[in-house]
């Protein structure tokens, strides 16, 4: 992306960010966020619905296009224009793009211009022919709502009602203005007209919006976010250009965002149409958190991504949504240590084929749940505490033996502190592949990696974004994911000391299957200064001894001076 570009979205977030906060008034972050976000998906819909219904309308007026409608063959211009309106109107020009169906009681023009009607006053009349008299907007913005949940079955149960939060009627008729004031379409900075799609903008304010009440909300936000910087790494890292990819954790969806974004950030490099290559990705997610559920899926419709999130919000363990799936690619942060997830229905269950989880910490079963998922040459990258590295308690020491002694451990990263919004646990990423002796991505062939573990000690990297998060930098992002490139393919590869290593199996077992990075890397080697050990410690020894002796004198004289105030 350019600067500029860059530059335009940023100053866009502060914007649209400031105004919505300041409009918040009493009402917590966690019910303001589905207001806002409603909104900003109202207003998506129908952008999109407008820019297909301008291209029909193009194509109904160009004699070379199949849909053109000849105006030879009407009467008049009256019914040659009713014609060409209910050509517009017809909902296969808009299902065969994959762009919803949006009635005309849900487009944004429409809500814009009856926020403002006095409440008893009729809007306009119904399919049955009655007169449908507005109440107030929260309830114009709700009938938007329900009217494209009835229209588009997909999203049936997802859009939820922002009535519940009892918002005045003139704080949301500020919102609502204060996105139609903002062009999303064709967009220009600094005189500059800049080469971003309405969807990409609403796409990026909608992941700015999420992790602004993330940060709001707390721990309970950081429930449905992860850092953009992780999400990117991992993605990075295994490089999901097509196949199935699953999210049995997703949020709001973060992992499937950035997937999408990587295609289309390396289509010129690749030589592919981002376009044709999204075609390729088959979408499977899970959440137990209905509100959360509901964000992903959202998400996903803002950026034209098909996908299946399950029949409804449900607990991955004791609900699969998707028992039979094999996917290529699995990628998730679950919750960390999480303690109330068992239930008896778990005893023996088919996932556990490294050993059975303690009932008191699910990062196992997490583990297991998604190599139970994974297809026979597919590889997974799950966030998961530190402690999953080294714990011995409940068998979960066993547990990790076994996945390492099966060879299905591919590289450990330990990341810095301070990454989270919610949590300040610290974190590692676990990468495992059922078959390390395969591996295509896209051109280039994976070497046998097969009784070799990679370990990346990461905790020096990154920067402070503010006095509470850290974060990676992009050359922070290409270290991690070079090293880690370079270890698969065989290219350039050299252990260093303080940050990886190529580690055996049988260095492993010498450390008693404990995988933190930091027992292998070693420590970074300081350069020589050229002066004799001997020398040097004797020079310490001595600037010891002066700055006790200087210790002594202080105490001494300290103590003189209480003595004189009276002091024992």
């Amino acid at each position: 992306m350019k600067n500029t570009e860059q530059q335009f979205l940023n100053e866009l977030d502060t914007k649209l960010w400031k105004a919505a906060d300041k409009l918040r008034s009493n009402m917590d972050a966690a019910n303001y966020k589905h207001v806002v976000l409603g909104l900003i998906f109202l207003k998506y819909v129908s952008d999109a619905f407008v820019a297909r219904q301008q291209s029909i309308q193009q194509q109904l007026q160009d004699p070379s296009h199949l849909y053109y409608l000849d105006p030879a063959f009407y009467d008049d211009d009256k019914s040659y224009q009713q014609e060409m309106e209910n050509e517009l109107e017809q909902r296969d020009y808009y299902t065969e793009e994959n762009v919803f169906w949006v009635p005309k009681e849900s487009r944004w023009a429409m809500l814009q211009n009856k926020a403002t009607t006095p409440s008893g006053e009729i809007l306009w009349q119904d399919e049955k022919g009655e007169d449908v008299k507005m109440r107030s907007v929260s309830w114009l913005v709700d009938n938007a709502l329900e009217s494209i949940e009835k229209h588009n079955p997909k999203l049936k149960t997802i859009l939820s009602r922002i009535s519940q939060y009892q918002v005045e009627d003139n704080r949301l008729i500020e919102l609502i203005n204060l996105f139609s004031e903002t062009s999303f379409a064709n967009p220009e900075y600094q005189g500059e007209k800049l080469n971003l799609k309405s969807k990409d903008i609403l796409g990026h304010v909608y992941e700015y919006f999420l992790g602004q009440f993330a940060l709001a909300e707390g721990k309970q936000g950081g429930q449905y976010y992860t850092p953009k910087s992780i999400v990117n790494l991992i993605v990075e890292m295994l490089q999901p250009y097509q196949g199935r990819v699953y999210d049995p954790a997703m949020g709001s969806g973060g992992f499937f965002v950035s997937n999408d974004k990587f295609i289309e950030n390396h289509a010129k490099e690749k030589h592919y149409q981002a376009e044709e290559q999204r075609r390729q990705i088959s979408i499977y997610g899970q959440e137990s958190n209905p509100t959360t559920w509901k964000l992903a899926a959202m998400n996903m419709v803002i950026r034209g991504m098909d996908f299946n999130f399950g029949k409804q919000h449900a607990d991955s363990f004791t609900n699969d949504q998707h028992p039979d799936l094999r996917a290529d690619f699995v990628m998730a942060n679950p919750p960390f240590n999480l303690k109330d997830w068992w239930h008896q229905s778990l005893e023996k269950d088919a996932r556990w084929q490294y050993g059975t989880p303690p009932e008191g910490n699910a990062n196992f079963a997490w583990v297991q749940h998604m190599l139970y998922h994974l297809a026979p040459t597919g590889t997974m990258a799950l966030l998961l505490a530190n402690g999953s590295m080294s714990s011995n308690t409940s068998g979960e020491g066993d547990i990790r033996k076994k996945l390492v002694q099966e060879d299905v451990v591919e590289a450990m990263i330990a990341l810095p502190g301070q990454l989270f919004t919610n949590t300040q646990i610290p974190a590692c990423i676990w990468i495992l592949s059922k078959n390390k002796n395969n591996g295509v991505v896209f051109d280039k062939t994976k070497r046998n990696r097969q009784g070799e573990i990679l370990f990346i000690d990461a905790r020096n990297l990154g920067y402070m974004k503010d006095r509470v998060l850290r974060d990676f930098s992009e050359e922070d992002t290409q270290k991690i994911v070079n090293t880690f490139h370079n270890w698969q393919y065989g290219e350039d590869y050299q252990d260093e000391a303080g940050f990886c290593f190529s580690a055996t199996l049988a260095d492993i077992e010498k450390h008693d299957f404990i995988l933190t990075p930091g027992r292998y890397v070693g420590a970074v080697a300081e350069e020589d200064d050229g002066i004799p050990f001997a020398e040097k410690m004797q020079k310490l020894t001595a600037l010891l001894n002066e700055q006790m002796a200087e210790g002594e004198r202080l105490n001494a004289q300290i103590k003189a001076n209480l003595k004189g105030l009276g002091y024992e």
